[in-house]
């Protein structure tokens, strides 16, 4: 073995013992946080839970959808219900009103979205149910947005890059213009994520997330 390839082989060796700490490191960060999250919360989660029943008592509190995680693996995500009890059904017909490019679906004026819906999206609230997910290990509290499989399917190899980690909660993405971003921007902030990962990074992204949460910016 030559000089070159020893320097090489020990500064690989640094660069794998410094992410398994990291990786131990947010594991712990996110149960954690999570866990007490949850608990403090709670009075906050049966408030949203009682307005959602008021507005649709037929509809269900929580919306569970299949996304798509880590190494592509499949898991159940949960959100506050925002959208009329058929919202799936009825996205066939609004896919022509897409406002953004690449293998998402957004519309700022979706007409499936409830009273309700629309201010705890406005403020991120419709969110807080992934803490569960959190708690169980499906997600962090920060990475690449989660996407579903309908999009998985028809992601480049570049794209897929974003599932070499744990989704999360919030992100680069959400923190740097969210729905004003492109789909290529997305995934470009988010492999950006990935390389220069650090619990430093995942700490200064919380702490932005928590300011748009108390002063909404435009998400839809």
């Amino acid at each position: 073995m030559n000089v070159s390839d020893y320097y090489s082989n020990q500064l690989l060796s640094e660069k794998s013992q410094n992410l398994a700490l990291y990786s131990f490191l947010k594991r712990s960060l996110d149960f954690v946080s999570a866990l007490c999250g949850i608990i403090v919360l709670t009075p906050l989660f049966i408030l949203i839970a009682i307005l959602i029943k008021i507005e649709d008592p037929r509809g269900s509190v929580f919306f569970y959808q299949t996304r798509v995680g880590k190494a592509e693996k499949p898991f159940r995500m949960y959100k506050f219900r925002s959208m009329v009890s058929n919202a799936e059904e009825r996205l066939k017909d609004l896919l022509d009103k897409n406002e953004i490019q690449g293998a998402m679906f957004k519309m700022k004026d979706d007409p499936r979205i409830t009273k309700v819906g629309k201010f705890i999206r406005k403020t991120s609230l419709d969110e807080l149910p992934q803490l569960v997910n959190v708690l169980k290990g499906d997600m962090s509290l920060v990475g690449p947005r989660p996407p579903l499989p309908r999009e998985v399917a028809v992601y480049t190899e570049y794209d897929k890059l974003r599932l070499t980690v744990k989704p999360g909660c919030t992100g680069l993405w959400q923190v740097s213009g969210r729905n004003d971003l492109s789909f290529k921007e997305m995934v470009d902030l988010d492999i950006k994520y990935i390389r220069n990962r650090s619990l430093l990074q995942d700490i200064k992204i919380i702490l932005k997330t928590i300011k748009i949460i108390l002063l909404p910016n435009s998400a839809f």
